[in-house]
């Protein structure tokens, strides 16, 4: 195994551990918000005053971030250029907070009308509270901001640690102050997980801190529009901007649909996106996060055999990854709901509400997954257009199989659209891509994607027959679906493990020696 690939390996692992952690105490908090208030217009207000506050982070620092700001830093240090990169990420940065500072004053005013164009379907008491919550989460994309900034600056350098572990302590923060200030009897108290946002957004840019201060911050108070690594920053994010706002436009046109359902259906499709979204993030993101920096460089390097062998390399290992689990929670969905968020004020009828939608995402696991790669790999290539005018395509077939589906399957039917528009901006993606560097060993990949699905496919068998027997012999109380999920769990890699070996899989090899390594050095 090359050195590039064990430094991916090794990031991704890290970044893999960290986001497991995190994205299980995100569901600790979602447990908690659904324990403490059921599935109603109190947690969908709660869902809904996320839109704006994402909406301008999106706006104004994510799609800088992944599109512009990483690939052209990284391009200043490769270069032995580093005080030259870090005036151009003085004035990025000075421009950002002027111009969110802004925006974020303009959202306190005006938050009551956004709403009412958002959720029509919300009575007066429910766009008050939804307002109140709002305002209490705009603070949080100015400390997002600064946290997002920081850990672009870090991956630069390819340190991947310290974002990774704040993550990790912006949901313990949730949690903390969401528990502590939450009583059932009052559904305003909801706001204490609100307020556990914000702080969770301060504590994570707070963490990274030392390591920022260890690579060497060269702070300039300048805003030179003028410098030709500023302007290329803003060609290379304008349409990455344009593909995250349209994002925060299906969400919102989902909200809009999802508010003229029978209350709580925005959060029956929140909790059951929350749960498909869990293997996109901990597996996907994190080998995505970590093979950035490694296309950026072969990109500028313009060593396109070595940046076709990792765009491979990483689909081939994210699908070997994700496929499985789609393919398990589908079969586990319902042991799942019912362990995770069946008790206190969340009940039977919420389970079978929330499954639906569930189903619907899990379908579209895989396609979502591979969606964090393939973008990433034209913005290597600094062409940020081209995911943009794709995007836009997958957007209008979200839309237009929302407004078809909502009323024969309801909030299923809004799942499915997003699956159906994932696999076709996947699909769109791939092509585009192949056209601009040529064959990418498609042939390695369709195999282990036949593979990887018959292993699962042979898993999913096993699993159906082990939880249909445990579950007529356990019921369906809490702990009984909480022994049905994990054993089943365990069964399925085993047998999906067991699979793999016998299919003489390379990603499954590359899987175990990365575990061994990790195991060896604990030891």
């Amino acid at each position: 195994m090359s050195s590039t690939n064990r430094t991916l390996l090794k990031a991704a692992g890290f970044l893999m551990a960290a986001q497991m952690a995190s994205r299980l105490l995100g569901f600790l908090r979602e447990t908690l918000i659904a324990g403490f208030f059921g599935q109603s217009r109190v947690t969908d207000a709660y869902n809904t005053a996320f839109i704006l506050p994402d909406l301008l982070y999106w706006l104004l620092v994510g799609g800088v971030l992944s599109a512009a700001f990483i690939p052209v830093f990284s391009e200043y240090i490769a270069q032995g250029n580093e005080d030259e990169g870090w005036r151009v990420v003085s004035s990025v940065v000075n421009i950002i907070f002027l111009v969110l500072g802004v925006f974020v004053l303009f959202g306190l005013f005006f938050t009551p009308e956004f709403l009412k164009l958002m959720v029509p379907g919300f009575q007066a008491k429910d766009i008050a509270m939804t307002t109140h919550l709002t305002r209490i989460l705009l603070m949080q994309p100015l400390f997002m901001a600064f946290s997002g900034l920081t850990m672009g600056v870090l991956n630069s350098y390819k340190i991947f640690w310290p974002s990774a572990l704040g993550t990790v302590f912006y949901n313990a923060s949730v949690i903390f102050f969401g528990t502590i200030l939450a009583n059932p009897a009052k559904p305003e108290s909801i706001s204490g997980f609100a307020v556990g946002v914000v702080v969770g957004a301060l504590v994570n840019f707070a963490i990274q801190i030392p390591a920022l201060r260890k690579v060497g911050v060269r702070y300039h108070p300048i805003i030179d529009w003028h410098h030709p690594g500023v302007r290329r920053i803003a060609a290379l994010a304008v349409p990455i901007i344009l593909s995250y706002s349209l994002n925060q436009i299906q969400i919102a046109v989902n909200n809009n649909f999802g508010s003229t359902l029978f209350p709580g259906s925005i959060s029956a499709i929140w909790y059951s996106s929350r749960l498909f979204q869990m293997p996109v993030g901990i597996f996907a993101l994190a080998i995505a996060v970590a093979a950035f920096p490694t296309m950026t460089e072969q990109a500028a390097l313009k060593q396109w055999d070595g940046l076709r062998e990792t765009i491979s390399r990483t689909i081939r290992m994210v699908v070997f990854i994700t496929l499985p689990v789609s393919v398990g929670m589908i079969v586990l969905r319902f042991p799942l709901i019912r362990a995770l968020f069946q008790h206190g004020h969340f009940t039977a009828e919420d389970t079978a509400r929330t499954t639906v939608p569930l189903l619907y995402f899990c379908l579209g696991i895989s396609a979502q997954s591979v969606i964090q790669i393939l973008p990433r790999a034209f913005y290597a290539l600094q062409d940020t257009w081209t995911p943009v005018i794709l995007g836009l395509i997958s957007m209008a077939i979200d839309i237009l199989c929302m407004f078809l589906l909502v009323h024969p399957l309801a909030a299923g039917g809004l799942a499915l659209a997003d699956t159906v528009s994932a696999v076709v901006n996947m699909l769109l993606l791939f092509y585009v891509l192949r056209k601009k560097l040529g064959k990418m060993d498609g042939r390695s990949m369709l195999i282990t994607g036949l593979k990887t699905l018959f292993s699962s496919l042979l898993m999913a068998f096993v699993i159906w027959i082990w939880s249909q027997w445990t579950t007529r012999f356990l019921g369906v109380k809490t702990i009984s679906s909480l022994i049905v999920l994990i054993s089943g769990t365990v069964l399925g890699a085993v047998v999906f493990g067991i699979s793999a070996k016998v299919l003489k899989m390379e990603e499954f090899e590359q899987t175990v020696g990365l575990l061994q390594r990790r195991f060896k050095r604990a030891h």
